[in-house]
């Protein structure tokens, strides 16, 4: 079975969810960026210590900040050192939605919990598709 992850790659933090058994996503603690080498060293053990071998990441694919960032996150995944598949999915209302799921259960903190509920998200609409 595939080992499947997904990333929310975001300026301060980076959401992680991880599939481990093509059903069940998971949010894993997410990367607190202090600069995008320390992130990507980060995001590579996740990566290595899971034997990750499909990779989703969110891009925007509307608004005003679109073409920027996902040059930022494509930047960010080619400095990952990752050789299994990638995929890029659009991300859209993933962070709204993940407000929602966590409303009431945790207060919305700036701990990354937010940013790996996203990633899972991201990765449950992703999920048929690979298959």
């Amino acid at each position: 079975m595939a080992v499947t992850a997904a990333l929310d790659v975001g300026l301060k933090r980076i959401g992680l969810a991880l599939c481990l058994d093509g059903k069940t996503v998971l949010p894993q603690p997410a990367v607190l960026r202090k600069n995008r080498d320390q992130a990507a060293r980060e995001v590579d053990a996740f990566l290595r210590e899971w034997q990750v071998t499909r990779l989703v990441v969110g891009v925007p694919k509307e608004g005003r900040d679109e073409e920027a960032m996902g040059r930022r996150i494509r930047h960010f995944v080619s400095l990952l050192d990752f050789g299994g598949e990638v995929f890029y999915v659009d991300e859209a209302f993933t962070s709204k939605e993940a407000e929602e799921r966590l409303r009431g259960e945790v207060k919305i903190r700036r701990d990354g919990r937010l940013d790996s509920v996203a990633a899972q998200l991201i990765l449950e609409r992703a999920l048929p598709l690979l298959h």
